[in-house]
């Protein structure tokens, strides 16, 4: 059978359970099997005489089988099988005494301890390494790791007249020093599972090198071959055997897996950029990396593939991006609609955004796609950004459609487009002394001069404009509502379509039919609009809001639906290094808003201990000072309720800290209550390994029942809101949060993105040490949008320099959110800070670090674009072109990393 890399562990593994423990893993092909790379190699093992043995540690020595024999357990069931070693010979290389050692092993199987009795014969020489221990006053190896030695090795012939030759016997190494080199190399380390160890992930991979190079034989399958490291009981019931070396090892001193493995593995990077760069044969960087000969070589061979991971992937980015030009799209040259929005704004637009805009109308009059990613920070703008882009697209004729990831989110821009429609002709664009006063990004300011725009008896409509998430006719009100905005005849009669997974079926269907007619729209859609039933023929422009929380998939669903490819942009409020982005969104042109519109003053970030009271006390305090200043205060918890998924049971505890903020004798009474029944009920501070707890995490229903109690709060309504609400709830939530009639919002992070109420000055974040700082950023930014000063308190249980503490100062330090974004990668990792439909989840590259190979991802770009310069569709490297059309094809590994 011809073995390739794409050949299933399945047709050449006669073992199925070890099959599905490594389908587990994502092990399905013998590719996969040799991408599946260790985290670590372990040190190389230390070579020993017995009399030079430490108990507990590792050791590695050969020695002569004196005797051996196999003891039925009775009572256990099994086997027990014990060797007597003499390490003479290797002892005097040592210059000691030779000593005596048992080898002991246990095992359920007949078949395997019969094999093992073959290999343990006495008079056979054997390479072992384990961990020596004492029992009866006698030196003790358990189920050490043994290789066998050909004859002639070892002692003088004749010594042990009992040696018997069996030609059927296949040995492990064919010298005394091979097979120490051999079994004291360092051993790569795998991430395992309860199904499979990482010496049986190691064994597998290694015959399957053996098997690609044609000197290996049949893969782990029978008892000869089930010989993990460590007693413990196996899948079947049985007790697991002693570790042996890959057969056929000995033979790659010769080279001999060295050139079969070339012949089956080709070389994916050029030639040329391979020896600039000083990298390893693929072929011989996988040896490396799963067969070691030491540990600088294991690093050189990570290097190399770490490096190719960058160079396939920047290859397919520039590939994707140049490809993108020969699609066609709809032009949109038409301006005059957008120039028109931009002049009834009742603010001016900041610098960033007037350039931003403009590049997107150069980039959208072009035929062929626009690709553009907008990051900007919290508030600075990119919604007006987004609506000119689709005005402009509207106003060539043609529909767009901004993609929001949550319902709350959708909704309130819907809310804020149609009002910002209603406002173009109706606010005077000359020298109006108030415009310059208005926040650029205030929905309120916003809303005001749509309500001027309005018919004055139109109540309807002027309800539509004061409650948008109850009313979506955005200006006439005698529309319908659920389903779109139309604004009136001087602004072309562009409707803006709200489309979302909870509408009424009804009203889906009249906006999925307003958006299958292929006329002039906006529309403004969730989830809904990856969906198959949304059909959009005239789509001109997708905007993708908040574009972490789509996959790639999702993405390119939308670009796939028509013939005719529209123009993409995608924005994102999540700070991403430069360097992060170039990598995941390497396809696209990036811009970046860092320009907050004026007016407004930096948030003032506060740490909380939670078990400061009187601190606790104070926050609340100045809260309420807020709260009758008519302002409103957000309060955010991880966890909705005390049966929501969390790390502990209902948290009692950390609720009743609350109780001394204040010093009202009742209060003070209800929290030693409720202190003693958590006390009573409170699980050990132990976990079974002894490492301490964390603290139960606190949900909305408790904090909101403990605050609403506090004095501090008397007469004050407070309402909650979390992702279990119906649309319904939600949309009267917000509305009387935003209106005042309920001043604190208790809430999950589902407020975390869009929500936007200016009057809103004060955000508390309970349990904050245990979010990302990406993530706290983000709530950060829910607060201090209409001007006024603003607060942030992160309430924390976080040790003091620990971590988690370490993170929240960077909160505290600076609202910069490329400085976050850059602390983020670092304290958690690419995947986290991303999302895992961008990374980490079905991880194309696998050793890759964002922050850590900024040099060798500029690089590979660097390379690969001179690379594709003299050769656009790699016709030069068919290697190259198919690993790059691996990593794209289908979408599913496309711009990831773990």
């Amino acid at each position: 059978m011809s073995i390739t890399l794409n050949t299933t562990m399945s047709s050449i593994m006669t073992n199925k359970r070890r099959v599905g423990a490594l389908k587990s893993l994502g092990v399905v092909t013998v590719g996969d099997a040799l991408t599946y790379y260790p985290f670590r190699v372990a040190d190389p093992v230390p070579l020993r005489a017995l009399r030079e043995a430490r108990i507990g540690e590792r050791m590695a020595f050969s020695a002569s089988v004196r005797g051996m024999r196999v003891v039925p357990m009775n009572v256990r069931r099994g086997y027990r099988l014990e060797a007597v070693v003499d390490d003479g010979d290797f002892a005097v290389s040592r210059h000691v005494a030779g000593a005596a050692a048992r080898l002991v092993f246990f095992s359920y199987k007949k078949q395997y301890v019969d094999w093992l009795s073959m290999r343990l014969r006495s008079g056979a020489i054997v390479v072992i390494a384990g961990e020596p221990s004492e029992f009866n006053g006698q030196l003790q190896f358990t189920h050490p790791e043994i290789m066998t030695v050909a004859p002639g090795s070892g002692p003088a012939d004749g010594e042990y007249s009992g040696v018997v030759q069996m030609s059927a016997l296949k040995y492990d190494a064919d010298t005394v020093e091979a097979g120490l080199r051999r079994i004291s190399r360092p051993r790569p380390v795998y991430h395992a599972s309860s199904r499979i160890s990482s010496e049986h992930i190691h064994e597998s991979i290694v015959q399957c090198i053996e098997l690609l190079a044609g000197t290996g034989q049949d893969l782990p399958g029978d008892a000869a071959t089930e010989a993990p490291q460590t007693m413990k009981p196996m899948e079947d019931g049985g007790i697991s055997g002693a570790g042996t070396a890959p057969a056929g090892a000995e033979s790659r001193s010769g080279n001999a897996v060295a050139v079969g493995l070339a012949r089956a593995i080709p070389d994916v990077l050029p030639e040329s950029v391979r020896e600039s760069n000083h990298l390893l044969h693929r072929a011989e960087a996988f040896l490396a990396i799963h067969d070691p000969l030491n540990t600088a070589d294991f690093k050189r061979a990570i290097g190399t593939m770490r490096y190719e991971e960058a160079f396939v992937s920047q290859t397919a980015l520039l590939q994707s991006r140049s490809n993108v030009r020969k699609d066609a799209a709809l032009p949109c040259a038409g301006v005059a609609l957008r120039d028109r929005f931009i002049e009834s704004l009742p603010f001016p637009l900041t610098g960033g955004q007037r350039e931003v805009i403009d590049d997107i109308g150069v980039d959208m009059a072009r035929e062929y796609p626009m690709q553009r990613l907008l990051q900007g920070e919290v508030g600075s703008g990119k919604t007006v950004v987004a609506v000119a882009a689709m005005l402009q697209a509207a106003g060539s004729g043609h529909q767009a459609v901004l993609v929001a990831p949550t319902q709350v989110l959708a909704e309130q821009h819907h809310a804020t487009i149609s009002a910002m429609l209603c406002a173009i002709d109706g606010v005077e664009t000359g020298d109006d002394p108030s415009r310059d006063a208005l926040s650029p990004n205030d929905p309120a300011d916003l809303i005001k001069a749509a309500e001027s725009a309005a018919d004055d008896g139109d109540a309807k409509g002027r309800a539509a404009v004061k409650h948008p998430v109850k009313h979506s006719g955005a200006c006439s009100g005698k529309q319908d509502g659920a389903a779109h905005a139309q604004s009136d005849a001087n602004t072309r009669h562009v409707p803006v379509i709200l489309l979302t997974g909870g509408m009424k079926l009804a009203a889906r269907r009249r906006a999925l039919a307003l958006a299958a007619s292929g006329d002039p729209c906006i529309i403004v859609a969730t989830h809904a609009a990856f969906s198959k039933t949304f059909q959009a023929p005239n789509l001109a422009l997708v905007v993708i809001d908040e574009q972490h929380r789509f996959g790639v998939e999702q993405r390119e669903s939308l670009r796939t639906k028509n013939d005719v490819v529209p123009h993409l942009l995608v924005m994102t409020a999540t700070p991403i290094p430069r360097t992060a982005a170039m990598t995941w969104f390497g396809d696209l042109d990036i811009s970046w808003l860092t320009e907050l519109p004026g007016g407004r003053k930096p948030i003032r970030t506060f740490i909380v201990p939670e078990d400061d009271g009187r601190m606790m006390g104070s926050m609340f305090a100045h809260i309420r000072g807020r709260i009758d200043a008519g302002e409103r205060a957000y309060v955010v918890c991880p966890r909705i309720d005390a049966d929501d998924e969390s790390d502990g049971d209902d948290d009692t505890s950390g609720a009743s800290q609350i109780g001394v903020y204040d010093d009202s004798d009742a209060y003070r009474r209800e929290s030693a209550a409720a202190a003693a029944n958590t006390a009573a009920s409170a699980p050990s501070q132990e976990d079974g390994d002894g490492a301490p707890s964390r603290p139960p995490l606190h949900s909305v229903a408790e904090i909101e029942r403990r605050l609403s109690s506090l004095p501090q709060f008397r007469g004050v309504r407070f309402a909650t809101l979390t992702g279990r609400d119906d649309d319904a709830t939600k949309q009267q939530v917000m509305a009387d949060f935003a209106d005042g009639a309920t001043p604190v919002l208790v809430a999950t992070t589902v407020i975390e993105v869009g929500v936007d109420v200016p009057q809103a000055s004060c955000i508390v974040i309970f349990d904050a040490d245990r979010y990302g700082l990406s993530q706290l950023h983000q709530l950060r930014g829910r607060v201090g949008r209409g001007g006024t000063d603003s607060w942030a308190f992160l309430i924390s249980r976080a040790e003091d320099g620990g971590p988690a503490q370490q993170r929240l100062q960077v909160i505290q330090g600076t609202l910069d959110g490329a400085q976050i974004a850059q602390a983020d990668l670092e304290f958690r990792g690419a995947g986290d800070v991303l999302g895992d439909a961008q990374s980490g989840g079905k991880s194309g590259l696998k050793l890759l670090r964002v922050v850590k190979d900024v040099k060798i991802i500029a690089d590979a770009r660097e390379r690969a674009g001179r690379l594709l310069a003299d050769d656009p569709d790699l016709s030069g490297e068919v290697e190259l072109a198919g690993a790059v059309l691996d990593f794209t094809r289908g979408n599913e590994t496309f711009l990831t990393s773990s």
